[in-house]
């Protein structure tokens, strides 16, 4: 039967394929592909997990003292018997021989199949049993996290090839999962939780795939196998589609794709309007080898590298100067000259360091993250200084600080960079000149930017933060989406005004959060004055086709109208007159 899903559309497209459900349960659970010659010895893995499991069950129940209640033991003796049991078995090895499942993925849908079962039992007493199977299943997991293969990079680079699309359907992925599927064959994903402007949601806009998040009990509604369809663009699920609803959506994946052809035929177009006026178009990336993503995308430079993705998921071990010059080079090299814009690590609210971490703290957002953190741990901060330091002898190197509110945190702040500068040249290390920037993210950067600007090279506007802190809204709370507002009065004249004291400084401004690659805004933004654009490589083209059609005198006159406005949303189409 036909039914839909309605979520929050996150990264534009339409996907098709069956579901692929990862673990929603309280168990961490680590997927990777495998090689199909590694099929055998995966289910090897299994197998001597569950010897070692069973072995450790007896033990207890021969360990059990004569005055234990005799539930004990007959719950132990239920456990072995799960474990010996040919539906788990077979249908883990099903999962690792015909999709390559590494087991511990395997494992975890097949507990998901099984759980289904139990949970449309009639007999209350049998329902109950899956809390069994789960515990059952934890165990293994364990045992299986002590005999886990270690891949380069957490994902094979041998993907299976499925007899169709493959669709992600999960509670939720941190950035770290959605790092780990880059190289995957999935053709979109959907998530229970998560809001617009999640950093989830934004590596999935990076990645170019559609996506849909906030679809809440899509855990529960979608089945393992099912044919789903992802509208990215209307942040729906359908579920099950009738041939009808299939042959349409695959229509609209031909004319995406042919959309998408006619777009890259600009690449080597200059990025300027119609009227003559040159405007500066990057790429935010997340890792080193985006870098050949922008080049490809024909961005003139990186306006956002994302430093933080350099420190998740290391188990709390930060990463040393030597391996942080050597990723900032990579991705300078890569860009042949062009200019890199690194911004010092920003980890805190959605982004913690290790997957599963939780901030203790109240409000994360508003705790110890980003600037804060860093001068909070000068000697971490000076580590990552002096490796963007020596990476700048290799080209143009922009420096970035997120998040910074107060001029005594400016004042620490470059006074550290000079420590990292005296530091380098006590070692006689070479090391380059950079300019330095400073992220306007929270309000009161914003009334604050022509002091800023007295003490920095560059502003970038992080509009991502600055809504959110600006109207008192969890960017990541699907509940409270609908409030989230580019378009708010409030939001608009910080931007205006940001924007208008670099001109009058003669030092440029950028947008470098997910309104720089929103082409419906575009034309505003080039009215109120902004010169320089940075976005996820995938969203330059379009950018750009909006920008080749833009005449700025009459955007200019339009764009103080919908400023002035009470409710912009509605002016905006005088824009697009």
């Amino acid at each position: 039967m036909t039914f839909s899903i309605h979520g929050l559309a996150v990264s534009r497209g339409v996907a098709i394929g069956r579901a692929v459900l990862a673990s929603t349960g309280r168990m961490e659970v680590v997927h990777y592909f495998i090689e199909p010659h590694q099929a055998e010895a995966e289910i090897g893995r299994l197998r001597e997990a569950r010897d070692a499991v069973t072995h450790e069950l007896q033990r207890l129940q021969a360990e059990v003292p004569p005055d234990a209640p005799q539930e004990l033991a007959a719950l132990l003796e239920v456990h072995v018997l799960l474990l010996q049991d040919e539906m788990l078995a077979s249908g883990v090895r099903h999962w690792i021989r015909e999709r390559r499942y590494n087991a511990e993925w395997a494992l975890s849908t097949q507990l998901e199949v099984l759980s289904r079962q139990f949970d449309e039992m009639e007999d209350e007493y049998l329902r109950e049993r899956k809390a069994d199977l789960e515990q059952v299943a934890e165990r293994l997991l364990r045992q299986l996290r002590g005999s886990g293969m270690q891949l380069p990079g957490g994902v094979d680079a041998a993907l299976p090839r499925a007899d169709a699309p493959l669709v992600l359907v999960a509670h939720d992925l941190s950035p770290a999962d959605m790092l780990q599927f880059r190289k995957s064959p999935f053709a979109g994903f959907v998530t229970g939780v998560g809001g617009r402007t999640s950093h989830t949601a934004i590596v999935a806009r990076s990645m170019d795939i559609p996506a849909v998040v906030g679809a809440r009990a899509v855990g529960q509604l979608v089945r393992q196998d099912d044919w789903i369809i992802i509208d990215g663009d209307a942040g729906v699920v359908i579920v099950d589609p009738v041939p009808r609803v299939l042959e349409e959506y695959r229509g609209r994946q031909r004319r995406i794709a042919l959309e998408r052809e006619r777009l890259v035929r600009l690449h080597h177009t200059p990025s300027v309007t119609a009227d003559g006026q040159a405007i500066e178009l990057l790429a935010n990336i997340e890792q080193p080898a985006d870098a050949a993503v922008a080049l490809a995308a024909g961005a003139v430079g990186v306006g956002l590298f994302r430093t933080e993705f350099l420190f998740m998921g290391r188990s709390g071990r930060l990463p040393d100067e030597d391996s942080q010059y050597r990723a900032y080079r990579e991705a300078v090299e890569g860009m042949r000259g062009l200019p890199v814009t690194i911004r010092t690590v920003d980890v805190g609210a959605d982004k913690p360091l290790d997957k599963g971490q939780r901030d203790s703290t109240l409000n994360p957002a508003l705790g110890l993250r980003a600037i804060r953190w860093s001068l909070a741990e000068p000697p971490m901060f000076r580590t990552q200084l002096r490796a963007i330091l020596r990476a700048a002898a290799h080209g143009k190197v922009r420096l970035l600080f997120p998040m910074l509110a107060h001029l005594s945190e400016i004042r620490q702040t470059l006074a550290q960079v000079q420590l990292a500068r005296a530091e380098l040249d006590a070692r006689g290390a070479s090391y380059g000149p950079v300019e330095l920037g400073a992220m306007i993210e929270v309000p009161a950067a914003a009334l604050m930017a022509r002091q800023f600007l007295a003490h920095f090279d560059f502003l970038s506007i992080g509009t991502n933060d600055l809504i959110q802190y600006a109207l008192a809204i969890d960017r990541a709370d699907e509940a409270v989406s609908e409030l989230y507002d580019p378009l708010h009065p409030a939001v608009l004249r910080m931007v205006a005004e940001v924007i208008a004291e670099g001109a009058r400084a003669g030092k440029p401004v950028c947008v470098c959060g997910e309104m720089a690659g929103d082409t419906a805004l575009t034309r505003l933004l080039l009215g109120l004055g902004l010169r320089s654009f940075s976005m996820h490589p995938a969203q330059v083209p379009a950018v750009k086709q909006e920008v080749l059609r833009a005449d700025i005198p009459q955007l200019a006159a339009r764009a103080r109208e919908v400023l002035a406005a009470d409710e912009p949303a509605t002016q905006l189409a005088l824009l697009a007159a």
